[in-house]
């Protein structure tokens, strides 16, 4: 098992994404605890991945710097350790010109995707220090790289470009302590707010043939990425981004 007796954290872990990646971690072993806000969420989320003796939920408003750092001290008391982080955890916008944006919405964004990333972050790097080992995966968006005609996101893209540099200088920062940090940029993924646009057969087929490889992604493509970058198969890789979009990019980019 590549991830036997490491303790992850795993955050957004009762969306689609989150979930794909809790089950892939607790088959390789890992014993995984899951975060997002809503314990109900987390919980129904525990029982529909299986593997329930390897996971555990904290409910958590990553926003919130004390509450993020008593989760992790929680963590810590119970486990002893944190080997591995996997910021999953971010929210998007209805595609909306950005002048029509409220301040609200705008400040949502930035406080979901990067200030809770950081607080985490920040939490569990010191504890990472103390033993000089550790592994961190941020999911980002190739949304970070690219602007999409006709869909709106200026501020998500913002937040997503932000994550990227924020991996790459984690990674330099915490080198010397063997501390990595690595990013998965997500495509089109069968996830979420485009579940429902997935269920019409021609809109699925639209955005399928605009695909090099021909089909949507699923969760488990992401969590199979990040597995990779988690383990210790990837002891040599460091601040990477890692497109994982069937080709998207490369083709459009």
């Amino acid at each position: 098992m590549r991830l036997k007796d490491k303790v992850v954290i795993i955050t957004g872990a009762s969306s689609d994404i989150g979930k794909g990646i809790v089950k892939r971690f607790s088959e390789e072993g890992a014993k995984v605890v899951l975060v997002a806000r809503n314990l109900e969420g987390l919980e129904k989320a525990r029982k529909e991945v299986g593997n329930e003796e390897l996971t555990v939920s904290i409910a958590c408003d990553l926003t919130d710097e004390s509450q993020t750092l008593q989760a992790v001290n929680q963590i810590m008391n119970t486990y002893g350790k944190i080997d591995i982080l996997v910021n999953n955890a971010g929210t998007i916008n209805d595609p909306v010109h950005f002048h029509e944006m409220q301040d609200s919405e705008i400040k949502k964004l930035i406080d979901v995707n990067l200030l809770g990333v950081f607080h985490i972050t920040k939490a569990v790097l010191s504890k990472m220090s103390d033993v000089k080992s550790g592994s961190i995966v941020n999911i980002g968006s190739i949304s970070s790289e690219r602007a999409i005609p006709r869909v709106h996101l200026a501020v998500y893209s913002a937040t997503k470009a932000a994550i990227a540099m924020f991996t790459k200088s984690i990674a330099v920062e915490y080198a010397r302590r063997n501390i990595r940090c690595n990013c998965v940029n997500p495509g089109i993924i069968n996830s979420g707010m485009i579940k429902p646009y997935l269920d019409d057969p021609q809109a699925r087929k639209v955005l399928e043939e605009r695909l090099p490889l021909a089909r949507i992604g699923e969760p488990e493509d992401i969590a199979n990425a990040a597995l990779y970058l988690a383990s210790d198969e990837a002891n040599w890789v460091t601040g990477t981004i890692l497109n994982v979009d069937g080709g998207k990019t490369a083709s459009e980019g």
